[in-house]
């Protein structure tokens, strides 16, 4: 009695504290003036239009009012208010424009988009309802396909599009598999189609599709209300008669019966004292009947009949019946233990298989015989390495590809999954396009262009016989790979943060224009999260900013790839390693050390960095920028844009850096820093292996 009223006198203040803020909203929001827009009158809380005074809604509700038409943002796209249910705490939205070519939608969606593991808590405030609505993914093929009734004919004449335009519809619960995509056709768009009780092994007519991408679909804020009412961790439902948000502490779950039918439904235990009586009972009758049975029942002083009779029971048939459901679970235990040990090396090929299945992906899927094909049965190889061979193939276009075919021992999939989900998504001049990939049971592949004049590294490194760049090139190599990695910052709707900037992932092609590769220790990112959480330590030593070592240096966040850039350019410019473990003197070690004393003297560069007066400002210029970029403090180092105006302004307008911290030359003594680098991490790149 003493803890219930404890427990109703801790519970009092919080309602009290809740109804407050619920009090003080309402009297605000109560103060706004009507807004409504075409057909979506008497906007209110939680929404408001972008004219609404400031006081007015919730500005992560915030929408536009454009052209009589009531627009809500999306990941960068805008999309048309169909309806708003706040008894239901639902908003329906559909594509803004219903689509521009043969009605198909503009803005890529998938359910990605809106897992708070990848965007983050209060990323966005709207969730997706994946019960019954169907996503619909437009394919062009490059062949025609008749023996599918699931890819609908979509025409596209008018689109300036080659090929053969189809579109698939699958349902929320089952989904589609890599056996549902056909060889040669490759995804141009993804998007959420309207409530209905569609099954994917249903035809369906692309009238039919028109009118579920015109209804559009449902989105929820019902998740941030409970948050708000009852609290972190705290269910909450939506009384279907009175339409109020109940609070609740039981393990509660949505109940989907019908397309438009929602209850919910609670597991409270109320039969738990009987569970519990039931267990004692059978203990107390298991006893007696091992006493009866044992003829020690007057010792016992047990002389009910009945419960002889249930003790004698129990010792003869229940307990006999646990022994052998026992016996039966270890002999079924040991058969599961030499199942999963025998599948092990099969489970990681299907987290694959999951990912792709929770992803659409741009790259075209290849067969395992195509694959053959395109390497005449891998009869030329580029290079060998920890995670795969690397051959040369051709496709049918007639262009050269760098195939990696994949170890089955060494990955576990995870990095063939970070390299398709980046750079699967990425198309720019300076960043290594991935044309397609194979995945067929244990046979995996990645398809490159190909890249004839390999990495970086041999040419500034090497003391072969190889050709020797020109300043000049060294120079616009520099300006592109910077260009490359700002586009994977700020190009993108999602941030992609590399983590392993150097000279051997950067390949050249057949005019030395640089490409950043290898994408296997790659994550994306919000582009407005600045900090980032990371639970492992990723990149290559020599060139790992201190933040991830030293938390005390400041948050993770793309500042990181600035500073490998920084250590980069410092290479390329100097045609050197930037550490001399055989040096005596700390500048001498350390190169960034040595050259800032040049260049805060104001001295002349000497050495076999530069041998001509019209290339002096050239060099100076890249090492400026690559000193800013490695300072210590993420919060000095420019942003990788600012870093490519540095690279195409004057050396004039480029202010002396501060000198840099010893922190690296601590660093990589204690570390033994005497090879070109050593990698935390591998990675599914072909640039392990294809440098030659």
């Amino acid at each position: 009695m003493h803890t219930a009223t404890m427990k109703r006198r801790v519970r009092i203040p919080i309602v009290v504290i809740l109804l407050l803020i619920q009090t003080c909203a309402a009297a605000l929001s109560s103060n706004c003036p009507a807004s409504s827009c075409g057909n979506i009158p008497n906007i209110s809380y939680p929404f408001r239009l972008s004219g609404d005074p400031s006081h007015c809604g919730d500005t992560r509700y915030q929408l536009q009012c454009e052209n009589n038409a009531t627009l809500l943002t999306l990941f960068s796209g805008k999309y048309r208010v169909q309806e708003i249910d706040y008894k239901r705490y639902k908003i329906r939205v559909s594509d803004a424009e219903g689509g521009t070519c043969s009605s198909m939608p503009r803005y890529f969606l998938q359910s990605g988009n809106f897992s708070n593991d990848l965007i983050g808590p209060g990323r966005n405030p709207l969730k997706l309802d994946p019960f019954f609505q169907p996503s619909i993914a437009y394919f062009n093929c490059s062949y025609s396909i008749a023996d599918d009734p699931r890819y609908v004919a979509v025409e596209a004449s008018g689109c300036d599009l080659r090929g053969h335009v189809y579109a698939f519809v699958r349902d929320s619960q089952n989904g589609f598999g890599l056996k549902d995509i056909k060889v040669g056709c490759q995804l141009m768009v993804a998007t959420f189609a309207g409530v209905g009780q569609h099954k994917s092994n249903e035809a369906v007519s692309y009238g039919e599709i028109y009118k579920m991408l015109s209804h559009g679909f449902e989105l929820s804020w019902l998740f941030v209300i409970c948050a708000n009412q009852c609290g972190k961790g705290i269910d909450c439902s939506v009384d279907e008669s009175t339409h109020e948000v109940r609070c609740g502490q039981q393990d509660c779950r949505y109940i989907y019966e019908e397309p438009n039918s929602v209850t919910y439904e609670c597991s409270i235990g109320s039969n738990a004292e009987n569970i519990i009586s039931a267990i004692i009972l059978f203990c107390i009758g298991l006893y007696r009947g091992l006493v009866r049975n044992f003829g020690l029942n007057k010792a016992t002083g047990y002389d009910d009949e009945i419960a002889a009779e249930i003790g004698k029971g129990v010792g003869r048939y229940i307990l006999p019946y646990f022994i052998i459901r026992f016996l039966f679970g270890v002999v079924a235990f040991v058969v599961l233990l030499i199942y999963k040990w025998g599948r092990r090396h099969k489970s990681k090929y299907e987290n694959i298989e999951a990912f792709l299945q929770e992803n659409t992906l741009a790259p075209i899927r290849y067969s395992y015989k195509e694959i053959k094909h395109m390497t005449r049965g891998f009869k030329e190889k580029l290079g060998q390495g920890g995670f795969g061979l690397v051959y040369k193939g051709k496709l049918r276009s007639g262009s050269f590809v760098a195939i990696k075919m994949l170890s089955k021992s060494k990955s576990n999939g995870q990095d063939f999954i970070s390299e398709v989900g980046t750079i699967g998504r990425i198309h720019h001049t300076n960043v290594v396009r991935l044309i397609g990939f194979c995945v067929e049971s244990s046979n995996h592949a990645l398809v490159y262009e190909f890249m004839p004049n390999g990495s970086l590294d041999k040419y500034i490194f090497s003391k072969k016989d190889i050709i020797s760049l020109t300043h000049r090139q060294i120079y616009e190599i520099s300006l592109g790979v910077a260009r490359g990695i700002a586009y994977l910052h700020e190009g993108c709707d999602m941030q992609i943060l590399h983590f392993d900037i150097k000279p051997h992932n950067i390949l050249l092609d057949e005019n030395f224009v640089p490409k950043v590769s290898d994408f296997g220790l790659a994550r994306l990112y919000p582009t407005d999260k600045s900090i980032i959480t990371m639970t492992d330590v990723r990149g290559t030593l020599g060139y790992m900013a201190p933040e991830l070592f030293y938390h005390n240096f400041g948050g993770v966040s793309y500042k990181a790839d600035v500073y490998s850039f920084g250590m980069l350019l410092m290479e390329m410019a100097n045609k050197k390693r930037n550490f001399n473990p055989h040096a005596n003197d700390s500048s001498e070690f350390f190169f960034p050390l040595w050259i800032y004393h040049q260049l805060s003297g104001e001295n002349e560069i000497e050495g076999e960095i530069v041998t001509k007066q019209e290339y002096n400002d050239e060099i100076k210029k890249m090492f400026l920028i690559a000193l800013w970029c490695i300072q210590l403090k993420p919060s000095d180092r420019p942003p990788m844009n600012k870093v490519v105006e540095m690279l195409e302004g004057e050396l004039e307008n480029i202010e002396m850096p501060p000198k840099p911290s010893l922190y690296q030359i601590n660093d990589h003594k204690t570390k033994s820093y005497e090879t070109s680098s050593i990698d935390y991490s591998g990675s599914t790149s072909y640039t392990d292996e294809y440098s030659t």
